[in-house]
């Protein structure tokens, strides 16, 4: 995710720290010291905020290590101030698995209220136990609430919290993926509207959050249309079949040239006849900007190149390049070029076939690069 900072890496899955973070955890110093005017109950106010981090930070990787279970790796965990976000590689299809790595996170919050509980069943007098005030400096109560709010709250039965994923999960089994997910989408964007209300007339955090359930809910239907539309093609019924290559021999102004002729934008690379890469038009650009317009294209092509059989399965295909955080790829048979795949050709094959088969609905447009996800929210 833009504006990330890597902070580390846990069991094998990269975890970052939103630039935003970084600022509410000031903001909150700041407003903490101003309104008590000690600097101990503000770094008090960070401390909490940190430990209840550590937690969603745990729940997320409670996703990401069910989710290895099944086979499904996670490219990242990102903590934003509302929450944290899993990105899992893809979503499991199967109804079963997709339960448990929803319910996972959940799971481990609860594990954490009870550990906290036993805590303070064995640490603290019975009369102040359930004194849950912020006065002197009692996290633990503090956290046992905040973890037992936060299992709560992911089950509410709202995309793209772990409660639709549950609820969509169980629908599944009987329904199929398609129509569980518009049931439980409906039914998430219906409580996000609901929230939004109350949040009108309480709190405006809680407009905040109902506008990304709202829009979460929207965007995971969405994408389960799109695999539905997807479903049983191969990539040569959405490869482009007019597409322009260029040599590894020439230059970058060559390129710069051809880019400038036409509407496309990445270019497969040969060597003496052969693929040999892309030349992606962030590539192109960036050589232009660094005076090397007269460069051979071997030097700033890109080198990490895949390639797509065109007899290989659209939906698979597409996935891997949501994977890979790219919007093309060539398309191969055997040794040679045979297409250029990318995301703007099949998006426009789409809008093609609903025009031609009014009944199947408004045509589905891919959600960006959009990877799944496990959103915890607070």
């Amino acid at each position: 995710m833009k504006w990330s900072l890597k902070v580390g890496r846990l069991l094998g899955i990269d975890v970052y720290l939103h630039f935003t973070f970084l600022l509410l955890l000031g903001f909150l110093w700041l407003v903490t010291w101003r309104s008590t005017g000690r600097i101990e109950a503000a770094f008090g106010g960070v401390a909490f905020v940190v430990a209840l981090f550590s937690c969603v930070l745990l729940h997320e990787l409670g996703h990401a290590l069910m989710a290895r279970r099944f086979g499904i790796a996670t490219r990242e965990i990102t903590l934003l101030p509302i929450g944290g976000i899993a990105r899992l590689e893809r979503m499991p299809t199967n109804p079963l698995q997709e339960l448990w790595v929803a319910l996972a996170g959940p799971v481990v919050s609860l594990c954490i209220a009870a550990l906290l509980f036993a805590w303070l069943v064995a640490t603290r007098e019975p009369g102040s136990f359930w004194d849950f005030t912020a006065e002197g400096g009692r996290i633990v109560p503090q956290l046992l609430t905040a973890n037992l709010i936060l299992f709560a709250f992911n089950l509410l039965p709202a995309f793209p919290m772990d409660g639709g994923r549950v609820l969509r999960a169980l629908l599944a089994t009987r329904l199929g993926r398609r129509r569980a997910t518009a049931i439980a989408a409906r039914i998430g964007q219906g409580l996000a509207i609901l929230l939004g209300v109350v949040g009108f007339f309480s709190n405006p955090f809680l407009v905040f959050i109902a506008i990304f359930v709202f829009l979460g809910a929207q965007a995971e239907a969405g994408l389960v249309e799109l695999q539905s539309a997807l479903e049983g093609l191969r990539v040569r019924d959405a490869m482009m079949t007019r597409f322009r290559t260029l040599s590894t021999e020439d230059t970058v102004g060559d390129a710069a040239a051809l880019l400038l002729a036409g509407s496309q934008q990445d270019f497969p690379l040969t060597a003496h006849g052969e693929p040999a890469g892309i030349l992606r038009r962030h590539e192109l650009v960036l050589a232009l900007t660094q005076g090397r317009a007269g460069v051979a294209l071997a030097e700033v092509m890109a080198r990490d190149c895949e390639y797509a059989d065109e007899a290989a399965p659209l939906l698979k295909t597409v996935e891997s390049m949501q994977a890979r955080d790219t919007l093309s790829m060539p398309v191969v048979q055997g040794t040679r070029f045979v297409g250029l795949l990318t995301m703007e050709h099949i998006n426009e094959m789409l809008l093609v076939q609903a025009a031609m088969e009014p009944r199947r609905g408004s045509p589905v447009a891919i959600p960006g690069l959009a990877r799944a996800s496990f959103e915890t929210v607070h």
